[in-house]
């Protein structure tokens, strides 16, 4: 992304989310809103007209991911936006859209659950609903912003992976990173990458809409341009046409997964700080991480050889650079705002290596930094 900016503006996490979808090409938005997360709505309905673009309010979530996905299948980029019941309501579909390979980005703004809990207060306890909310063996993209500024430029990324993989990206925000407001200087809108999905370069007649290129993806036809297809949530061949065949069943579960998996290097994003001498690796992402870095940074003053790797993305897990991170480590702390839903992937991945240790609240409120600078063994 090019360095070029416009003046710095103060600008909520929220806001954020809405301004880059349209920025990256976003025209649909259809949704249901919902503490904390109406924001986006709000700012689609005000200014996706504007681009010529289209905002629906629709009866509940389950139709609002349902017609952001029909939209999808005509060629347009289409986007949700929800939290904890409505992103559970959007299961089913989350996994047609997988199974049909149909572009779109929903957007969870986390609040305290089970239930209706905490509608206005933080959480992160979605993280393993976003990687196992639908059902069946299922691939997936997740995002996580811990700022401001990052919840506009993952919000772009999520756009675009998900138009250059053919399948729904989740951005998966907490409370206070989608209503915090912080000074950004965003990047001119000439200068971003911007995907668009594959297009067809055959004739309509030779189409085969679930025949992958090398890199596993097929080319999407716009519906309604002449490509008439079959779309099925059943396991199909390339035609789209249903088969229960075995090796049609095994090859096409394989290739949803291959291709999301070819892709990790550029998918799986993350940043490390002072992780090259630590001692003790803390990682963390969403509003955690904010607190988490000034603790380490606390710590290193304090003579603590403390580190800090930054989740970006976590799904697919980012195994690569946990484990680079934590090479020197003798103790990994995993810092969230649940009862440890993240601190079980880095105990998988890690296999007793090094001693994993869960840092958690489920109050309702953020950590401080002298919350966690106390887990790392540093003086308050």
């Amino acid at each position: 992304m090019n360095t070029h900016s416009r003046q710095p503006r103060l600008m909520q996490g929220n806001e954020a989310v809405a301004e880059a979808a349209i920025a990256a090409g976003v025209k649909f938005y259809a949704g249901y809103p919902i503490s904390p997360s109406s924001e986006i709505a709000e700012i689609c309905a005000e200014k996706l007209p504007l681009v010529g673009g289209t905002c629906v309010q629709m009866e509940d979530e389950i139709s609002g991911i349902a017609a952001c996905l029909g939209a999808s299948l005509t060629g347009e980029k289409a986007m949700t936006a929800t939290s904890g019941p409505g992103f559970s309501l959007m299961q089913e579909n989350i996994g047609y859209g997988v199974m049909a390979e149909i572009p779109c980005v929903v957007v969870n703004v986390q609040r305290g659950g089970p239930s209706i809990g905490l509608p206005t207060s933080p959480a992160q306890g979605d993280v393993m609903q976003a990687r196992w909310g639908t059902h069946g063996d299922h691939p997936v993209i997740t995002l996580c912003p811990s700022s401001v500024l990052e919840a506009y430029s993952l919000t772009i990324k999520a756009v675009n992976f998900s138009e250059k993989y053919r399948n729904p990206v989740i951005l998966l925000l907490d409370e206070v990173v989608g209503h915090m407001r912080e000074k950004v200087e965003l990047p001119e809108e000439g200068t971003l990458e911007i995907v668009r999905r594959k297009l067809p370069e055959c004739d309509p007649e030779d189409y085969q809409p679930f025949k992958a290129d090398d890199d596993g993806v097929p080319p999407m036809a716009p519906l309604g341009s002449g490509y008439r297809y079959h779309i099925t949530g059943l396991y199909h061949d390339e035609t789209g046409f249903p088969s229960s065949r075995p090796q049609v069943v095994e090859d096409l579960i394989r290739r949803l997964h291959r291709k999301i998996e070819d892709a990790k290097q550029e998918i799986c994003l993350t940043k490390e700080y002072r992780t090259d001498d630590c001692e003790i690796l803390v990682v963390s992402y969403g509003i955690s991480n904010r607190s988490a870095y000034r603790a380490v940074k606390d710590a290193r003053e304090q003579g603590i050889k403390a580190g800090l790797l930054t989740l970006h993305t976590l799904w697919p897990f980012p195994e690569e650079a946990l484990k680079e991170a934590a090479s020197h480590a003798s103790k990994v702390i995993v810092a969230e705002l649940n009862l440890g839903q993240m601190k079980q992937e880095v105990e998988r991945i890690l296999a007793g290596q090094v001693r994993v240790e869960g840092l958690n609240k489920v109050n309702g409120e953020i950590f401080t930094p002298n919350e966690i600078l106390a887990g790392l063994g540093g003086t308050i």
